[in-house]
């Protein structure tokens, strides 16, 4: 089946990380990337790579970039990745093993997410759907993230993939502001029944940042780590904290406005 599957990547100026991801997608006969206006060593990467098809198009969200390269997959089965995954070798041997089944049409994968190269005895990045049939699937916004929708029964993959994310420092913190508004918005936007949860947690606007350390942590065994269980913790509190924020600040804007109101009547 392996012959029947294009990776498809999401990228932007991901030069730090596209070597590692690519150098795992050899058996690919094609490889579609779709970059956002790639500013560094990304696109000279691409080019390095025969099989590699790069279409452009300016980032409006995560759910249309992947909608958007879908158009250019010719094969039934897609691999969708980050530019900063990476398939571990169990798993590539196995996408060579994959049988043909008619009846699945998606497959899911468990993450091991590395800091600094460095695997994380836990972490709270779930398992996602990563393959699929491009007939059966659709993305859809989900908070800052995004999520495929499959229309039929999946199955578990053995192997896992890498999260493994080099890029430096500022460049994670410069995206956290807007993933917070994003996700505050998300959060607030559809009815509690709908929400996982760890997003219900998140809803009060205090409690994620004040379990988020010692879950990690503790439950999580990151202090085993050492000090990138350390770091990813760190990461996690920061993220955390924005999300209450905005939250915290939309609600007392919004009371702001209605005590205005109720002063001109």
């Amino acid at each position: 089946m392996i012959d029947q599957i294009t990776p498809l990547i999401i990228a932007y100026n991901e030069g730090p990380n596209l070597r590692r991801v690519l150098a795992k997608l050899s058996w690919a006969k094609r490889i579609i990337i779709v970059d956002s206006g790639s500013s560094d060593e990304t696109l000279e990467i691409v080019r390095g790579l025969p099989q590699a098809f790069v279409v452009e198009k300016p980032f409006v969200d995560f759910a249309s970039q992947c909608n958007f390269g879908l158009q250019f997959v010719d094969t039934p089965w897609v691999l969708s990745l980050d530019a900063d995954y990476e398939l571990s070798d169990q798993l590539v041997s196995e996408l060579s093993e994959l049988p043909e089944n008619d009846t699945i049409t998606g497959y899911v994968a468990v993450f091991v997410y590395r800091i600094f190269g460095k695997p994380l005895r836990g972490t709270l990045y779930p398992p996602r759907a990563v393959l699929y049939r491009k007939d059966r699937a659709t993305y859809r916004n989900e908070g800052h993230g995004h999520r495929v929708q499959i229309s039929g029964p999946t199955a578990e993959l053995r192997g896992v993939i890498y999260h493994d994310d080099r890029k430096p420092l500022s460049r994670w913190l410069n995206s956290q502001q807007r993933y917070a508004r994003e996700e505050a918005k998300y959060l607030l936007s559809i009815s509690k029944s709908e929400l996982s949860t760890g997003d219900r947690v998140r809803l009060t606007g205090w409690i994620a940042p004040v379990l988020i350390m010692p879950y990690t942590l503790l439950l999580k065994g990151c202090i085993l780590d050492g000090w990138v269980g350390w770091y990813y913790a760190l990461q996690r509190l920061c993220a955390e904290v924005l999300i209450a924020l905005e939250l915290v600040d939309v609600r007392l804007r919004s009371k702001l406005l209605l005590e205005e109101v109720d002063n001109r009547k």
